[in-house]
């Protein structure tokens, strides 16, 4: 959700931060701040609204040099947006500035405690308070052992010790001016190491320019960063696990080129990055799939009885394909369960059960949680992440990289497909392990070889799906229908038109219209039908009828060749012919840009809507 990112060396911290915040916008926010020492003061600049319009404008008008400082991109959970409770916050003394990510649910018996101390409050957020705490502390420990190099430290700890919830966060202190203390549980926080400099960061695209090397900090780490090194501690434990990572993208990958808009360069990204998904993977020879992270063996794989799938918005979306993929291809029982429903409902795990989480950030909350929960009780958690180094990638016990590359946009794309190509790759692996006939398997592996040259084909009607867009941009509602392994795209359908057009959207199964939905049928009120040729095709031309027949306009996505559609449906969007479990695949291409064409010709900021962050951190 928000965007943390610190600095420490010889340059001028205020560009470095600005830069790290435009990098840090597409995590969705609704104000930016920062706060850089300038040898005794502490310069604090914070605004509502966009950088540019906001912040960067502030900086312009009211320059801050020095170089050291922190800075921030704020989602709102604890106030409403306003410059007032923008981050970063101060302590009483106004030595001490805090960024945070995340939410301190014990805040109030905190502040309430404070207030009788004598503290005042100038904002209504959760972060103040901490930042007041961790000032109290400081205090503490400065009058009884004097200033010294882990005084700071220490107090942050102290603090957080006290703290119910989750952070990543940043702090600074005038009595340190070459210092930052970073500390994270549940939100993600990773120190960049550069030369006679050094980075804290909630996400390496901030830092990308200016280093490959990183730590990410495991929950409960506190980290004392300076200039020239680094020191790592664990509440838990006092010893903290420190490793050092290489960033596998580069500063050109986390730029829109001559694209409009992220999700638009993304969406023609897939072609590579399905392309990626499936490099090395296949093996013709044993009409299989293969992968090296899963660390199970042949017998344990065989061993499972039954997976659950945990996800989240997108990542359900693809489970719901998973499952029809797991239970056809290789006979195994699936249940999907949304990830923050899995954690709390007590759901039953027998013996021989393996979890299954999606998460293209690797961070989202939710589904860590559920990671956790499955790993407490004793069972296997693997994960299908985009991520490298990503909390679900240190803590799954196996798992596939989608190798999608960074995913700017906020309205996934890219990842949701490498998402279902790895499902479809997994569902092989495991199906031939059970009762998959080879000759099926090796169907399925060469239809997937050919998807990267269909989806080139898909997107060249880019002109074609834009046209049609601006015909329908001024709906107020729309249905998505389908059924089979269309019904989950349906959703998927509706749910990236809603997400970055604003217009009201429904995913239903087709069959699902006539037990109450379809009484909002009317002649303004589109809807997308999913009808590819095959094995719900003429059950499902059976449930178009019944909306052509209330006078509801039809957009349908039919397969190529399928001449019957048109005579029934006002408009088409056709994709090439394949096999049945890869539809979803293909299917998503057009839905997706047709949902980004409306929010286009609607002026929406399709990379940041409205209330949406990339990465979601907080439960």
């Amino acid at each position: 959700m928000c965007g943390i990112i610190g600095y420490v060396g010889k340059k001028s911290a205020s560009p470095i931060l600005l830069e790290g915040l435009r990098r840090l916008e597409y995590r969705g926010y609704d104000s930016a701040g920062v706060a850089i020492l300038h040898g005794a003061d502490l310069l604090v600049r914070k605004k509502k609204g966009k950088i540019d319009e906001g912040i960067a404008r502030l900086l312009k008008a009211q320059p801050a040099g020095g170089q050291l400082g922190i800075a921030h991109t704020r989602w709102a959970t604890h106030g409403v947006p306003s410059d007032v409770n923008s981050h970063p916050h101060l302590d009483g003394s106004g030595k001490i500035a805090v960024v945070h990510n995340g939410v301190i649910e014990n805040y109030d018996r905190l502040k309430d405690r404070l207030l009788k101390g004598g503290h005042k409050f100038k904002s209504n957020t959760d972060t103040e308070v901490l930042a007041h705490l961790i000032g109290d502390y400081y205090e503490k420990r400065r009058g009884k052992i004097g200033a010294n190099g882990d005084t700071l430290t220490q107090a942050v700890c102290d603090a957080l010790r006290e703290v119910i919830g989750t952070y990543g966060l940043a702090v600074i202190c005038t009595d340190f001016p070459n210092t930052i203390v970073g500390a994270r549980r549940g939100s993600p926080l990773i120190i960049g190491i550069g030369k006679d400099e050094n980075f804290v960061t909630s996400d390496a695209n901030a830092i990308v320019a200016h280093t490959k090397k990183v730590v990410y900090l495991n929950d409960y780490d506190v980290a004392t960063i300076t200039g020239d090194r680094f020191d790592v501690q664990n509440l838990g434990t006092d010893t903290a696990n420190v490793q050092i990572s290489k960033l596998e993208f580069s500063q050109e990958d986390a730029v829109r080129g001559k694209h409009a808009h992220f999700m638009l360069k993304e969406i023609y990204e897939q072609p590579q990055t399905v392309l990626n998904a499936l490099r090395g993977r296949i093996d013709f020879e044993g009409a299989t799939a293969k992968f090296g992270g899963l660390n199970m063996t042949p017998a344990e794989l065989r061993g499972i009885d039954r997976i659950v799938i945990a996800a989240s918005g997108t990542s359900w979306h693809a489970a719901l394909v998973g499952e029809y993929l797991f239970e056809e291809l290789a006979q195994m029982p699936v249940e999907v369960e949304f990830a923050h429903e899995f954690c709390y409902r007590n759901c039953p795990l027998e013996k021989n059960t393996v979890l299954l989480v999606l998460s293209q950030s690797g961070e989202t909350a939710d589904t860590l949680a559920a990671l956790r929960e499955a790993k407490r009780r004793g069972h296997r958690a693997l994960a299908v992440i985009n991520v490298v180094g990503s909390t679900i990638a240190r803590e799954s016990d196996g798992g596939i990289y989608m190798h999608a590359g960074p995913e700017i946009g906020v309205a996934s794309t890219k990842a949701f497909v490498s998402t279902l190509t790895v499902l479809t790759l997994l569902a092989i692996h495991l199906g031939r392990m059970r009762l998959l006939a080879a000759p099926r398997a090796l169907e399925i592996l060469h239809a997937l070889e050919a998807l990267p040259k269909q989806i080139e084909k898909i997107l060249a009607q880019n002109d074609v799906l834009k046209k049609l867009a601006g015909k329908y941009a001024k709906a107020d509602d729309f249905f998505f229908l389908g059924r089979g392994y269309s019904f989950p795209i349906a959703l998927e359908g509706a749910l990236k038109l809603k997400e970055i057009s604003y217009i009201h959207a429904e995913g239903y199964s087709a069959a699902e219209m006539k037990h109450g939905p379809i009484a909002l049928i009317d002649s303004k009120t589109p809807t997308v039908f999913l009808v590819p040729q095959d094995s719900m095709y003429e059950k499902t031309m059976a449930n178009l009828a019944m909306i052509r027949a209330r006078k509801g306009p039809i957009i349908a996505l039919a397969t190529e060749g399928d001449k019957a559609i048109k005579k029934v449906a006002v408009d088409v969007i056709y994709i090439p012919k394949t096999l049945e479990p890869l539809n979803p695949i293909l299917a998503s291409v057009p839905l997706q840009l047709f949902a980004y064409h409306i929010a286009v010709a609607r002026g929406c900021d399709v990379d940041k809507p409205r209330n949406l962050a990339k990465s979601v951190t907080v439960e």
